[in-house]
């Protein structure tokens, strides 16, 4: 036994860290390369090493010797041989299916392993197999076509593709960035420009993922990935809130000429050489029936670089969609890969592997984007609301702790403690939203607000002239408010990881004076929603942030 070492490491892939050992913080970031958290307790942090978090890593550039060390480097009793094995068996399966273009034949690729018997594995499943036609010992050929569809199914099974067989180039698109121009020159910082790079220099060069943290400015690097490219580019992102982002970015800091960019959402249909999307006009159908009539904007133009923001959202119609143009270089931006639907095999097979990685953390340390303080207060339920909960059913419990009326009580007191700060104020349920509007005097912003009065209200937010919002889902995602300092989340998605990140981003972008902001959830005690809020803050967990959990009567005292 080794008492320096903060994890025990057992065979069936799953990794407990010792929270309060002195050897947390570093075990941690070793596990965060090649392993994924599924619980959090407050003993105890338990990991789980799958194939994808491993593919994941050895797509960043990991070999098999470098995360075994690292294993063994933080195990307290050392790590079972089988496992070892196992892991360097799939790390090493990353790289040796290998697709390329068939140089003597228009329309085919071929399909290469490394080794016969996995080409004889490959071929044994009859929905892979059905897809190729075998050559000789190692080596099938498949359609052009079928590029997208081959490597979602060999993910599925097991069998990671490294996909070289190369992109076309897009109707060409000369842009630079702004200079000499005072104050509208701009320049990329240190690791924004890694990030594009990453996107840019890999092997066969066009598709990935790039993570990092909200606030660290994705736009712009997926902009400087457009920028290399010097091509055609459509971006599709989450509302009509973040089109308009991409389009002032895009225009305030690129040489590019407004004509040349277009919206295309559900007010706005325009197709230029620069096109910026919502995913919900493309997944757009009059009923269940009829084909997505704007999934056509895929073909609309001869696109070089198509960029899928907060890709950890996208829908399903649009996967399928991406499947059929793998020519085209396809870069995917986000805070998190977690995919509370576990599509996480189809961003790796579709959109690309991880290129790219920022911890939270580390852009925290060097003032990139703010300090944040996590607080989670447990409300108790008054009688009434207790009796009316416990003969509730199952799927109506959660609502009834989320809608908690004593919360409000609590927002009033957090409103008090912070009296000079940009309060945001964001939850789940509109009768719940419009109830504390009401007693805090502050606008509400929900799905039912017209664009333009979204578009007033968060102008007057940040120019100081409104101190409150109040908001539902539609902040959770691609919202600039830098001056937001403090949020209030009184309830949520059930569980969701993603939803928890994204909230808590908000607050992320840099602060003047101590660059420091405050996350307040406010969680019904024993109750479902307490059971829930613990899934929900793992990811963030992971990333390095704490909770500090506080009853009624600590919060009271506080303020």
């Amino acid at each position: 036994m080794n008492d320096l070492k903060a994890c025990i490491v057992q065979r069936d892939r799953t990794v407990l860290l010792e929270c309060g050992h002195p050897g947390f913080e570093a075990a941690r970031e070793k596990l965060s390369r090649f392993a994924e958290l599924v619980k959090s307790p407050s003993a105890f942090h338990t990991y789980r090493i799958t194939p994808l978090s491993l593919w994941n890593a050895a797509a960043l550039g990991y070999k098999a010797d470098e995360i075994t060390e690292d294993l063994a480097s933080i195990s307290r009793w050392g790590v079972p041989a089988g496992l070892l094995q196992e892991i360097r068996e799939l790390v090493m399966r990353y790289g040796k299916l290998k697709l390329q273009k068939d140089e003597n034949e228009a329309g085919v690729l071929r399909l290469t392993a490394a080794e016969s018997p996995l080409l004889d594995e490959i071929f044994a499943v009859p929905a892979l197999s059905s897809q190729m036609v075998r050559l000789g010992i190692g080596e099938a050929v498949i359609k052009a076509e079928s590029r997208g569809s081959l490597k979602q199914e060999l993910m599925r099974h097991g069998f990671p593709v490294l996909d070289l067989a190369g992109y076309h180039d897009g109707q060409a698109l000369k842009l630079a960035w702004r200079t000499g121009d005072g104050s509208r020159e701009f320049k990329l910082r240190s690791y924004q420009d890694e990030a594009a790079h990453a996107f840019a220099g890999i092997a066969g060069g066009g598709s990935g993922v790039l993570v990092l943290p909200c606030g660290a400015g994705k736009t712009v690097i997926g902009i400087a990935a457009l920028e290399r490219q010097q091509c055609e580019c459509l971006i599709l992102t989450l509302n009509t809130t973040s089109v308009e982002q991409w389009v002032q970015e895009l225009t305030d800091k690129t040489t590019l000429d407004p004509t040349q960019i277009g919206q295309y959402t559900g007010r706005k249909k325009e197709v230029k050489p620069v096109t910026v999307a919502t995913y919900q006009i493309l997944t757009h159908r009059r009923s269940k029936e009829d084909e997505f009539e704007h999934m056509k904007l895929f073909n609309e133009r001869n696109w070089g670089l198509i960029i899928y923001d907060e890709v950890h959202l996208l829908p399903a119609p649009v996967f399928r969609a991406t499947a059929d143009i793998q020519a085209t270089r396809r870069l995917g931006l986000t805070a998190t890969l977690v995919r509370e639907d576990g599509c996480e095999e189809d961003v790796f097979s579709l959109i690309g592997p991880k290129r790219y990685e920022m911890p939270w953390k580390e852009l925290e340390k060097t003032g990139w984007i703010a300090r944040v303080e996590c607080f989670e207060f447990r409300v108790p339920m008054d009688a009434a609301l207790r009796e009316k909960y416990l003969y509730a059913l199952a799927k109506e419990k959660f609502r009834l702790a989320a809608e908690n009326p004593a919360k409000t009580a609590i927002v009033l007191q957090l409103l008090k403690k912070h009296p000079d700060a940009g309060i945001l104020i964001i939850g789940q349920y509109l009768d719940q939203l419009s109830g504390i509007a009401a007693a805090i005097g502050a606008p509400l912003i929900s799905g039912k607000t017209a664009q333009p009065q979204r578009a007033a209200l968060y102008a007057s937010f940040k120019k100081g002239e409104i101190r409150v919002l109040v908001v539902s889902k539609v902040a959770n995602f691609a919202v600039d408010l830098p001056d937001a300092s403090v949020a209030i989340e009184i309830s949520g998605s059930f569980g969701s990881r993603q939803e928890e990140a994204q909230r808590l981003g908000r607050l992320l972008r840099p602060k003047t004076g101590d660059n420091q902001a405050y996350f307040y959830t406010l969680v019904t005690e024993n109750s479902k929603e307490e059971e829930f809020a613990v899934r929900r803050q793992m990811f963030l967990i992971e990333q390095g942030y704490e909770y500090s959990v506080h009853s009624v009567k600590e919060v009271r005292s506080a303020t």
